[in-house]
């Protein structure tokens, strides 16, 4: 669990039970959403949001507003588990 401040809103990130990531990338993670800045504070409670991190994959956010300010991240698919839909096909998405 990590604590940040945005737009002078304590948070929490938090990372689901799931997900086993070593202290770099999740300090990756971290570094990532401070580069959101005053984006972080317009997502509403219960939303989603995404971000793609070539590094890491595709990363998956919560996020909740009551009681508190937390985000948490509740999976990640790697790069090799993108799929896209084309010309009524599925293909990898990076071949």
């Amino acid at each position: 669990m990590y604590r940040f401040s945005i737009e002078n809103e304590n948070w929490i990130l938090r990372f689901s039970p799931n997900i086993v990531l070593e202290d770099e990338r999740k300090q990756a993670i971290v570094k990532t959403i401070l580069q959101m800045g005053k984006e972080l504070p317009t997502f509403s409670h219960g939303k989603s949001f995404v971000i793609m991190n070539k590094s890491i994959g595709l990363i998956v956010f919560n996020v909740e507003k009551i009681p508190s300010f937390i985000l948490t991240v509740s999976n990640i698919i790697e790069r090799d588990s993108w799929f896209e839909l084309t010309e009524n096909k599925i293909k990898k998405y990076f071949s």
